[in-house]
């Protein structure tokens, strides 16, 4: 037996990534009224950008609960020495919490450690590989959580949205700032500071936008990973990677597409980088 590593859909790990590193993805929900729907299992990002677009009622997003948690770690347990559990930012989500809350409220057999990894998508998805990647080499429980923790402390995110619509109409920010911007044509840059998403400039045009995500690339250059991470924008995403040769082997870069639960919250257009420095 081994180390498992868990985390949560937010990462937007492309599932066959997940499976050949053996992590365990929790879904979060995302619930059109009364439907609920598990991300990446009962709703994909092709059904769900469509359905976005066209509804006149925003859909909104929730972690999983303890119990969900709880079966997962019983699940996994039952192959494992120790496990390590890996979540989106716990200032942007209650996922984190419910994690600890599953924790504390079972025994599982085996250790069960959570990590915040302060962000969501591609950052998230970069602390995971590595905890991942450490537990395939055969390392133990101290040696993966010393991996992801290295790892939460390395990775850098930036990235642009096409609109601020879909971040207005779930509450990330005012109406009248989305509208705003529509007005004057703009785009806004977003990173993550302590945890928590921080404004980043705004931009005019897509192709600018692309500059300043390779800008903020050479800022924390030498990198030894990178994962681009889009939202119905496969040719710009493919684009971006070729951009991208100046620090990193194209082949080694991953491509994946934001996740439901996110794609509710950024809708079509988002493109962004996450990044691990060197060293």
């Amino acid at each position: 037996m081994a180390v498992k590593v868990v985390t949560d859909s937010t990462c937007d790990l492309p599932p066959e990534v997940a499976r050949d590193l053996g992590i365990t993805i929790i879904p979060i929900y995302v619930r059109f009224g009364a439907a609920v729907y598990r991300d990446g299992v009962d709703i994909t990002p092709g059904e769900l950008y469509p359905r976005l677009v066209a509804s006149e009622e925003h859909p909104a997003t929730s972690q999983p609960n303890p119990e969900d948690f709880a079966a997962v770690y019983q699940e996994v347990s039952r192959d494992a020495d120790a496990i390590v559990s890996i979540h989106i930012s716990s200032k942007i989500s209650g996922t984190y919490n419910s994690a600890v809350m599953a924790v504390r409220a079972a025994d599982y057999g085996c250790p069960v450690e959570v990590v915040d990894s302060a962000y969501n998508s591609a950052g998230l998805g970069l602390v995971a590989l590595a905890a991942a990647r450490a537990a395939k080499s055969g390392a133990g429980l101290a040696e993966v959580l010393a991996a992801a923790r290295a790892a939460v402390s390395q990775v850098r995110m930036f990235g642009m949205f096409r609109t601020m619509k879909y971040l207005a109409r779930s509450g990330r920010i005012n109406r009248a700032v989305a509208a705003a911007s529509s007005v004057l044509n703009v785009m806004p840059l977003l990173t993550f500071h302590d945890g928590e998403i921080a404004r980043a400039g705004l931009v005019r045009t897509i192709g600018r936008g692309m500059e300043k995500i390779i800008e903020f690339v050479r800022k924390h250059a030498p990198v030894t990973e990178i994962t681009v991470v889009h939202s119905r924008a496969a040719e710009e995403a493919e684009k971006l990677r070729g951009w991208l040769a100046e620090f990193l082997n194209p082949e080694k870069i991953l491509v994946s597409e934001l996740g439901a639960g996110l794609g509710v919250h950024g809708g079509p257009g988002v493109l962004l980088v996450g990044l691990r420095r060197a060293g």
